[in-house]
């Protein structure tokens, strides 16, 4: 099945290009001149994966990103960001609201193209490593089978990205896990993946998790453990 992937950018040079350069490598491509507009097919239409500018009239990327994953319905959906920004700030604000990665301008078009490659091997017929079908820590639930986390009885939003390392974390049995074994286990060494990354993956899991989020222990200098009574 062919891979469908949107591109978001009001750059009519940049957009046309990306589309041309996807079509190429056999992807069906879906372009749009901003977020909006783009918002308002994917339900109807949804794509395997979204590639999109972080400034756009309307709607910009931080927005798109904040509602895509807002969404029970499309929140699976990876995202990637370009922007041209280089500040760490903008980059940690857009993975804080939902984007799987992001692409700093300019860039080449092989390197974004790993980029979404990467990102479909890790969202696309993942299987979570389980020993069981349900997990329970006083009113959180976790059940790997349906991708699902429930905190109180009530479903949170969470990427494919956290679910994996929610998993590895319970699934360690208190045992300290990496920032290597995070790197290998949940990136796959990918070279544009630093510490800072996993600490702002490591920070919104426990804000998604509430109260709960305390059971992530920081081991200073080493990596992170789950211990929940």
């Amino acid at each position: 099945m062919t891979t469908k992937i949107y591109i978001i950018e009001d750059d009519e040079d940049i957009n046309e290009l990306l589309s041309y350069n996807f079509k190429k490598e056999g992807f069906d491509v879906k372009s749009f001149p901003n977020g909006k507009v783009a918002f308002e097919n994917i339900k109807k239409d949804m794509p395997d994966v979204v590639v999109l500018d972080l400034m756009m009239p309307e709607m910009d990327g931080l927005e798109f990103c904040k509602t895509v994953k807002s969404d029970d319905e499309i929140k699976h959906i990876p995202l990637i960001m370009l922007t041209a920004k280089s500040t760490e700030i903008d980059k940690i604000v857009g993975l804080e609201l939902g984007a799987d990665d992001y692409v700093t301008k300019p860039f080449s078009f092989r390197e974004l193209l790993a980029r979404v490659k990467a990102i479909l091997r890790r969202t696309k017929n993942i299987h979570f490593i389980s020993a069981k079908n349900e997990y329970k820590f006083g009113n959180l639930r976790i059940l790997p089978d349906k991708f699902e986390v429930l905190v109180d009885g009530k479903p949170v939003n969470i990427t494919t990205t956290q679910f994996k390392l929610l998993m590895a974390l319970v699934n360690a049995n208190g045992k300290v896990l990496s920032r290597d074994y995070i790197m290998e286990y949940i990136w796959k060494w990918d070279k544009d993946v630093y510490d800072r990354t996993i600490d702002v993956h490591i920070k919104k899991l426990r804000d998604i998790l509430g109260k709960y989020g305390d059971c992530i222990k920081t081991v200073r200098g080493v990596g992170y453990k789950w211990e929940c009574d």
